[in-house]
């Protein structure tokens, strides 16, 4: 309520102006002058928003469930109907915080333990637009529920918890089988790579190995074809003295050793004969 005379108006209020009791105007900031006995009634509106708090209460669920809640409103007086929280409602805090208690029990029996519990956000909204839709009549927007603790039976407490720790205890025992599971299928790859390196690498070497031998069969073969080929070459050009002369040496060597008998190959006669016919010409030729 203003005082007589002149009023400071402050950038967030605003003067609901009555005249002999009948509603005049709306007054925005500066200085305003109220009359008195003219203006009675005259009253300053806060266009702030504000948090109304709403106690805790008991509610009962669909499954018949008790549990506490508590919650703040937000509510703010809309700048253009500053006159509807006047003229409409005579506490609109008030009207507001039982508007609140009795929507709250309507939504939570409307829903199950489990969900009150777990979906405070849709709580929340619809709480919000209950309480918006009568509050718009009194030229209050409800801007945003928040609950602020929701507080469960003993009982109903001590089960979560037991789920909780039994839900705790399942994951840590999922986490552990899957790292010995990871560890056994990694150690098992390395094994295997392992298995892979080991038998490439034995194959490379019987490669090798079998490369060189078959290398050293050929650069034999090949330096046995070559005597082979100088063998013949020689041999060719040896004439029937030459290779009597060895035979000859041979014999040599083979009078020196202690054997007594000898057994002479057919063509060794076919070798000496140039020579028997050369020592006969060569007695033919002396004689005469």
């Amino acid at each position: 309520m203003p005082n007589w005379g002149p009023n400071v108006i402050k950038q967030y209020e605003r003067m609901v102006v009555f005249t002999f009791g009948n509603f005049t105007g709306v007054r925005g900031p500066g200085i305003r002058w109220v009359w008195p006995i003219i203006n009675g009634g005259t009253s300053t509106v806060d266009l702030r928003e504000e948090a109304i708090p709403i106690p805790r209460q008991t509610n009962i669920t669909r499954d018949n469930a008790p549990i506490d809640i508590d919650f703040f409103v937000y509510m703010q007086v809309m700048e253009d109907r500053p006159e509807d929280t006047i003229l409409k409602i005579r506490n609109f805090e008030i009207a507001a915080q039982a508007l609140a208690m009795t929507s709250l029990r309507a939504i939570i029996g409307e829903m199950n333990l489990d969900d009150v519990l777990s979906k405070r956000d849709e709580i929340n909204a619809q709480m919000q637009v209950k309480l918006d839709v009568v509050t718009a009549h009194w030229g209050v927007k409800v801007t945003r529920v928040e609950i602020k603790e929701v507080e469960p039976p003993r009982d109903v407490q001590d089960s979560m918890n037991r789920q909780l720790t039994a839900e705790r205890n399942r994951r840590a025992a999922v986490t552990e089988a899957e790292g010995h599971r990871d560890a056994e299928i990694n150690r098992a790859q390395g094994e295997r790579q392992a298995s892979i390196l080991r038998a490439e690498g034995a194959k490379q070497a019987n490669i090798l190995e079998a490369e060189g031998e078959r290398q050293a069969a050929v650069l034999r073969a090949e330096g046995f074809s070559n005597a082979m080929e100088r063998i013949n070459a020689v041999a060719s050009r040896a004439d029937h003295r030459t290779m009597s002369l060895q035979y000859f040496d041979t014999l040599k060597e083979i009078g020196a050793s202690p054997s007594t008998k000898f057994i002479f190959p057919m063509e060794f006669t076919s070798l000496i004969k140039p020579f028997l016919q050369q020592n006969a010409a060569s007695g033919e030729d002396g004689g005469s």
